[in-house]
C-alpha cells in the first residue's frame, strides 16, 4: 500500500482519515511502538548512517535482535540499509519521519 507524502498527510485533530490513511500511519506507529526501535531511530537520526555492528552496544542487545528492529523499521520504510562489504549501514527516512510527526502535529 503507497503511503501519502508528507504534503498531503493530514495531521490527527485536523482532518478524518481516510481508511488507507489509517492503515498507513498505523503500520508505521506500530513499527515504533517499541521503546528497543525509538531508541535505535533516534540514535541513527542523531549520528546519521550507523553501521549495524554499531548499535549493539548502546542498545545492550545481541545482533540477531538489532537486525530484527532493522528489518520491522525498514520493512515500514522508516530506515533504509546500505550494504558495504558484510555490514548494513542503516539511515533514516526522514521524509516518511516527517509523516509521522505531522500526523501528530508537529510539523
Amino acid at each position: 500500500m503507497a503511503l501519502v507524502t508528507d504534503r498531503d498527510w493530514p495531521a490527527l485533530g485536523e482532518a478524518v482519515l481516510d481508511a488507507g490513511e489509517a492503515v498507513a500511519l498505523a503500520r508505521l506507529l506500530g513499527a515504533l511502538a517499541d521503546p528497543i526501535r525509538l531508541r535505535l531511530i533516534s540514535i541513527i537520526a542523531e549520528r546519521g548512517p550507523t553501521c549495524a555492528c554499531d548499535l549493539v552496544r548502546p542498545l545492550g542487545r545481541s545482533q540477531p535482535t538489532i537486525s530484527h528492529h532493522t528489518k520491522v523499521l525498514a520493512g515500514v520504510g522508516l530506515l533504509r540499509g546500505t550494504k558495504h562489504g558484510r555490514s548494513i549501514w542503516w539511515s533514516v527516512d526522514r521524509d516518511r519521519l516527517a509523516i509521522v510527526t505531522k500526523a501528530l502535529g508537529n510539523p
